[in-house]
Parts: C-alpha cells; sequence; structure tokens
C-alpha cells in the first residue's frame, strides 16, 4: 500500500518573496505541491492559483485577496501551508492555521534590521516561523535555521 503524499500548498507574493520561496522546489517537489502568487514563474508547474495583488495601503484589494485565499484553502485543503510573504502568505498561514494544517513562514531576507509587518502578523499563527537573519531572533520567536538564497 502507497502512502499519500502530503498536499502543501505554497505561497508568496511575486518577486523576491516568490523566488526565495522556489528556491525550496526541490523539497516541494517530493510532495503535491501547490502554488499561489500574483505572478507565474517558471518551475511552478500546472496546480498554480494566481490571486490580486494586494497591499495594506489597498483594503478592497486585501478583502478580495482574503477571499481568494478562502476558497483556496476550501478547496486544496492542504496539510502544510508554507510561505515567505507577503500578504497573500499571511492570508494563507493565517487561514491555513484555522483549518488545521501546519504552517510555516520564512521571513524575507531582505528583512535585516527588522522582521516584515506580514511576519510579525504571520508569526502568531505559524507553527514554525523563521528569519533569514540571526540577529533578529527573539525568545518569542522567530528562530533561525539558515538563508534560502
Amino acid at each position: 500500500m502507497t502512502m499519500k503524499k502530503q498536499k502543501v500548498l505554497a505561497v508568496a507574493s511575486q518577486g523576491g518573496h516568490l523566488i526565495q520561496l522556489l528556491r525550496l522546489k526541490p523539497v516541494f517537489d517530493q510532495f503535491d505541491t501547490s502554488y499561489v502568487s500574483n505572478q507565474y514563474r517558471d518551475g511552478m508547474g500546472k496546480d498554480f492559483t494566481k490571486v490580486i495583488d494586494a497591499n495594506g495601503d489597498e483594503k478592497v484589494k486585501l478583502v478580495i485577496l482574503l477571499a481568494q485565499m478562502a476558497w483556496i484553502m476550501v478547496t486544496k485543503r492542504p496539510d502544510v501551508v508554507i510561505s515567505s510573504g507577503a500578504a497573500p502568505g499571511f492570508f494563507a498561514v493565517m487561514l491555513g492555521k484555522l483549518i488545521g494544517a501546519k504552517t510555516i513562514w520564512i521571513d524575507s531576507i531582505a528583512n535585516a534590521e527588522e522582521l516584515s509587518l506580514s511576519g510579525k502578523k504571520a508569526g502568531t499563527f505559524a507553527d514554525l516561523w523563521l528569519t533569514q537573519w540571526p540577529n533578529l531572533v527573539q525568545p518569542t520567536g522567530p528562530d533561525f535555521r539558515g538563508r534560502v538564497l
């Protein structure tokens, strides 16, 4: 009898967040991985869902993004949610936690002096909360386990 592969939902905003997340693709390839972003990049495969681009200054777009991420969670039912930021990843980690998925947040390597706003918020929902800078480690999180370069 073969074991069913875990469903992983990998979520990131376009640009550097997405590039960093895709550096983990060799690991993701071991699982049934779906990708969510506001930009498609080579290597993501067919299981890709595009979401609206939104940030904290665009409240209406954030509501639309939240609804999109909620629909994705209900239809995909991931076992694990992993994100490197920003807004889509925050909603994915928050909603993933609510449906019982294991959640992982990796704050962007660009945040060397302080955690990102979405990273600070996502930390309360993440089962594993990581920074890529050892100087940002705090007793309550995040942890440092290396960098995704």
